[in-house]
C-alpha cells in the first residue's frame, strides 16, 4: 500500500498531527495532485477552534479532518476518462464542489448547488458531508485528489507560493465581475488591506480601474497599498473618524463610485457597510464578500429611487481561475507584491500561529508539503 503525510485534525480544538495515511487513487473524472503550496487561510483556527459552535448552516467535515483550502501543484496521476490534463501540468485546485447533478450544477451553476462544498474547509448545505467523504482531501497533504473540472492550468510565470492565494483574488473577481466592472469605472474598497481588499485592489488595478478608494486602519499598509499606483489610489484611514462616503463624495464632485467592494469580516460593524453603500452613484452596484456578519438596516425605498443593487458573492468559478492565471502571465495582475512566509507540513500549527500576526494582506502563508 502506497502512503502520505497529512496534517490532520482529530478533536476541536485541538492541534494539527500529521499521520501517514493511504495514498488515494483518481477516480476515472479525477486527477491526483503532488501539492507543492496551500495557503493558509486567516479564519482557519476560529472554524477548527469552534467545531461545536460553528455557524450550523455552515457544515464543517467529520473528524478527523484534513484542512487547506487553497492548493497547488503538480499533477501526478489522472483517471481514465481525463485526457486534456496530464502528469506534470502545474494547477491551482479550485476547491469549490458541487454535486453535479442537481437543477443548478446541470445549468453550470455550480456555486448555487444546494450542496455547494469548500474541499479542506467548510460546506454550505445538508449535502456537504457527502462530498467531504468523496473527496475528503484538503491541501494540508503530500498529494489530494480532485475533479478535473477543478483545475486551473498555471503558466511558468506564476509560482506555486503565488498561487495559493488563488482564492481570495478569485473571490475579488467574482465580486468585481457580479458588479459588472469595466475599465474606466471607479470603487471603494472597503477593508483594502486585508487579504481580501488587497485582492480586490489588485484585480481591480488589472482590470483597468481609474481610480480607487480604499479604506484601512492601519497608515503604513494604506501607504504600502498606495505606492502600487500613486496616481489611482486614494485611502481612507477608519481611525481618522469621519466619513468614508463624504470624502468619496468630495473627490468625485459629488458623484460618488461605480462600485463597492465591500471585504470586511465577521466582527465588523453594520455602520462600516452603511456608510460605504452612501459612496456610490446613482445606479451604483455594493458586492459582499468578506463575510461581515452584523445585520444590515437597508431601506429599500432609498435603494429603489437610487437604483442601487447590494449583491452576495461567495466565490468564483475555475473559469474565472483560468482568467486570472493569463492575466498573471500577461503581467497585467501583479503577483510580486506578496511577501510569502513557508512552513513545513510538520509546522502546520506554527503556520497558524503567524497567519494571526501577518503584515496584513502583504503576507502571504503557506505550507509546503
Amino acid at each position: 500500500m502506497k502512503t502520505m503525510q497529512a496534517a490532520r485534525l482529530h478533536q476541536e480544538g485541538g492541534a494539527f498531527s500529521v499521520d501517514t495515511i493511504e495514498l488515494p487513487d483518481p477516480r476515472p473524472t479525477d486527477v491526483l495532485v503532488q501539492v507543492k503550496a496551500c495557503g493558509v487561510v486567516p479564519n482557519l483556527r476560529n472554524v477548527v477552534n469552534h467545531y461545536s459552535t460553528w455557524f450550523p448552516f455552515l457544515p464543517l467535515p467529520k473528524l478527523p479532518a484534513i484542512y487547506g483550502l487553497d492548493a497547488a501543484g503538480v499533477v501526478a496521476a489522472v483517471g481514465s476518462n481525463v485526457t486534456a490534463i496530464k502528469p506534470g501540468d502545474r494547477v491551482y485546485v479550485n476547491p469549490g464542489l458541487s454535486c453535479g447533478s442537481c437543477t443548478a450544477c446541470r445549468r453550470n451553476d455550480q456555486i448555487n448547488c444546494p450542496a455547494f462544498t469548500f474541499q479542506g474547509y467548510f460546506g454550505f448545505g445538508p449535502g456537504s458531508q457527502q462530498i467531504y467523504d468523496k473527496y475528503p482531501y484538503g491541501g494540508f497533504a503530500e498529494h489530494l485528489i480532485a475533479p478535473v473540472s477543478s483545475l486551473v492550468r498555471l503558466p511558468e510565470s506564476v509560482t506555486f507560493d503565488q498561487a495559493a492565494r488563488f482564492g481570495y483574488l478569485g473571490t475579488a473577481y467574482s465580486a468585481l465581475r457580479k458588479a459588472n466592472f469595466a475599465p474606466g469605472q471607479t470603487l471603494l474598497i472597503n477593508g483594502m488591506t486585508g487579504t481580501l481588499g488587497l485582492g480586490a485592489l489588485l484585480l481591480a488595478l488589472a482590470m483597468g480601474a481609474s481610480r480607487i478608494f480604499g479604506t484601512g486602519r492601519n497608515e503604513d499598509l494604506l501607504r504600502k497599498a498606495k505606492a502600487l499606483a500613486p496616481d489611482r489610489i486614494h485611502t481612507i484611514t477608519l481611525s481618522a473618524g469621519g466619513s468614508m462616503h463624504e470624502v468619496v463624495r468630495d473627490a468625485t464632485d459629488g458623484y460618488g463610485v461605480d462600485v463597492l467592494i465591500e471585504t470586511l469580516g465577521p466582527g465588523a460593524p453594520a455602520e462600516a457597510t452603511l456608510d460605504a453603500i452612501k459612496a456610490l452613484r446613482r445606479g451604483g452596484k455594493a458586492v459582499a464578500c468578506g463575510g461581515m456578519a452584523d445585520p444590515l438596516p437597508l431601506d429599500p425605498f432609498p435603494m429603489m429611487c437610487q437604483q442601487l443593487s447590494y449583491i452576495g458573492s461567495l466565490w468564483f468559478s475555475t473559469a474565472e481561475g483560468e482568467d486570472m492565471a493569463a492575466m498573471a502571465q500577461a503581467g497585467t495582475l501583479d503577483l510580486s507584491v506578496f511577501e510569502h512566509q513557508r512552513f513545513g507540513l510538520t509546522e502546520i500549527n506554527e503556520a497558524l500561529d503567524a497567519v494571526e500576526a501577518r503584515n496584513g494582506g502583504f503576507t502571504n502563508v503557506v505550507v509546503t508539503p
